[in-house]
């Protein structure tokens, strides 16, 4: 029999700490801008994109592009349907 999931002790463990509530509360002004521009609608299935991603320093003034929820939650995959990783330009240029 599976074991039941402790949500509460998810939430007080990764959901309710404050650098998680801070980035969640990035990703939905994001969203509410470009709803209020007219880029996107509720349930569209597009998403909300940031050009440089939270966790390397991207911010909600610059950089917000619309993708579908494919294109935004997918990876590269090579020809073997393995994960590609993305090199920034810097690792690039080595």
């Amino acid at each position: 029999m599976a074991k039941k999931r402790d949500y509460d002790r998810e939430y007080k463990l990764y959901d309710g700490t404050p650098e998680v509530q801070k980035r969640r509360a990035m990703r939905n002004a994001a969203r509410y801008k470009l709803e209020k521009a007219g880029k996107v609608h509720k349930f569209d299935g597009k998403d909300v994109d940031h050009v440089v991603p939270l966790s390397k320093g991207g911010t909600n003034k610059t950089g917000l592009r619309v993708q579908t929820a494919h294109e935004n939650r997918s990876f590269d995959r090579d020809s073997k349907h393995g994960v590609v990783l993305r090199k920034s330009k810097k690792d690039k240029k080595k």
